[in-house]
């Protein structure tokens, strides 16, 4: 198992949480943001600048509209703003006498008379200060910037003129600053999503480097880890290309200690498969002269119960080291021989040795009605049931009963079970079970079984070799009162090297 099955998987990209953004989405929605920011800044600036540029020049021809002049035969020589030459179109004179507006009073139209005021602009100009300060109203022809004065005669002249122009140069102002910030953030979302992601490729790089690696199967076996991040992502003089030297030195590291762990794993295994082979011949000669010995020596019955416990031992250590020479094979990956096995028949038959072995225990079949085949090394799925079966008649106590049972999945893999209803294994032992040299607890030792046999904890390590050459997996759930081992076999079931 994976040593990182047991990290959290990080939650989805979410547009409602920023922090699963891209980087690079990040960056560029904070440079837009900072464009619009600037641009904002500037717009109103602008606008309030020109407001008062404008303002002051209005406010420049408002004065030298109100001045007037003497008409021509004006006995009085009183100005007369309703008789001023050369004002513009639009502009408003008026004369306040007694409070009263004048009737001459009117907007200056393009053929020089002069339209009447409503009732509503009397009320307006009426109310007008007289401290000569102009001041924006919305009068009946538009809004109009309006200075009133009073004069030394006693009355009081009021001059406008439309802010009609004056709006107009703000409006353009404010529409050009707007498309021309819109130009420039469609720009700088285009290149600055271009130069970011070029910017960024560096950290992909990486990341796909450390993808990659983590997807290796690091725990067992000979490694090849050739993946290391490219020379122009690991440049040691930059931010990003230290970070990818940094990585490459580790991975430097990690592979040479792939390797050293794996020269002395296959010196281990070697040491083991060559002491095996060697030992098979002493035992062999052991057991040989221990029969002999029974068979021609006189013995008393001390000797003759210390002869066959030397026979017994010998011959269990005859049993581990096959064990440990069919592990050195499996481990070595060799190819094994595969054939159609019949699995309905093959449990029929171990479940019947062991029947003999342990006829107080409880057994049971629970087969399909058609045959299951599947292709496979015929000995080696036999030792796997048998060592299930013998793990069950072992380390349980007289009276389990004993369940193999045979079924064909939906997908077409093949499932072999092995339940019993002893007192189950405990949950402290359930992750080491299948590792080699590890025994249960006194619970399923043997002791209290329905024999004597010893254990060498190696059976199930057995179980588990061989399943996975096949291709297949095999897995255990255990409480008290059930305990079942589930060996999965791929459709097809063929063998793997």
């Amino acid at each position: 198992m994976s040593s990182l099955s047991g990290v959290p998987r990080p939650a989805g990209r979410s547009w409602f949480n920023p922090s699963t953004w891209h980087l690079r989405t990040r960056l560029i929605l904070l440079s837009m943001a900072l464009l619009v920011a600037i641009s904002s800044a500037i717009g109103v600036v602008s606008y309030a600048s020109m407001d008062v540029v404008l303002t002051n020049q209005l406010d420049a021809q408002l004065k030298l509209a109100s001045r007037g002049r003497p008409p021509e035969g004006n006995p009085s020589g009183r100005p007369d703003p309703l008789d001023a030459r050369g004002q513009s179109v639009g502009t408003l004179n008026a004369r306040v006498v007694g409070g009263q507006v004048s009737r001459e009073a009117g907007y200056l139209s393009s053929d020089a008379t002069r339209i009447a005021l409503t009732n509503r602009d009397v009320a307006t100009l009426q109310a007008l200060p007289h401290d000569g300060v102009p001041v924006d109203r919305e009068l009946s022809n538009g809004d109009y910037r309006l200075m009133a004065t009073e004069t030394p005669y006693g009355d009081v002249v009021i001059t406008g003129l439309p802010l009609a122009m004056k709006q107009s140069t703000e409006a353009s102002l404010v529409l050009t600053m707007v498309l021309v910030s819109l130009g420039g953030l469609l720009l700088i979302g285009l290149a600055g999503t271009a130069l970011i992601r070029r910017t960024m490729r560096p950290l992909e790089q990486l990341s796909d480097v450390a993808t990659k690696v983590s997807k290796l199967p690091l725990d067992a076996g000979e490694v090849a880890l050739a993946v290391r991040v490219p020379p122009s992502a690991a440049h040691p003089t930059t931010e990003v290309g230290s970070v990818g030297h940094a990585l490459n030195l580790m991975l430097d590291n990690v592979s040479s200690a792939l390797e050293a762990r794996q020269r002395s794993e296959m010196k281990v295994r070697q040491f083991v498969a060559d002491a095996s082979h060697e030992l098979r011949t002493p035992l062999t000669a052991i057991r040989g002269y221990t029969e002999l010995m029974r068979m021609t020596e006189t013995l008393t019955d001390d000797g003759r119960k210390s002869l066959g416990r030397v026979q017994s031992q010998s011959e269990r250590m005859t049993a581990l080291v096959e064990d440990l020479l069919l592990l050195a094979r499996l481990d070595e990956g060799k190819d094994t021989e595969t054939a159609d096995v019949d699995l309905t028949q093959l449990v029929v038959e171990t479940i019947s040795d062991e029947k003999v072995m342990a006829p107080d225990h409880t057994w049971q079949l629970q087969l399909p009605d058609e045959p299951v085949v599947v292709r496979g090394d015929t000995t080696q799925l036999h030792q796997v049931l048998a060592n299930l079966l013998s793990n069950a008649r072992k380390h349980t106590p007289a009276g389990t009963k004993v369940t193999a049972g045979v079924m064909r999945s939906a997908d077409g893999s093949v499932v072999v079970t092995v339940t019993d209803d002893g007192p189950g294994i405990p949950a402290e032992f359930q992750g080491s079970i299948f590792s080699r040299f590890t025994r249960a607890d006194a619970a399923r030792s043997g002791q209290g079984g329905s024999g004597s046999e010893g254990s060498s904890g190696l059976g199930l390590s057995i179980v588990e070799s061989i399943v996975m050459a096949h291709g297949g997996t095999v897995e255990l759930v255990s409480r008290p009162g059930r305990t079942e081992f589930a060996v999965r076999l791929p459709a097809g079931g063929t063998a793997q090297a």
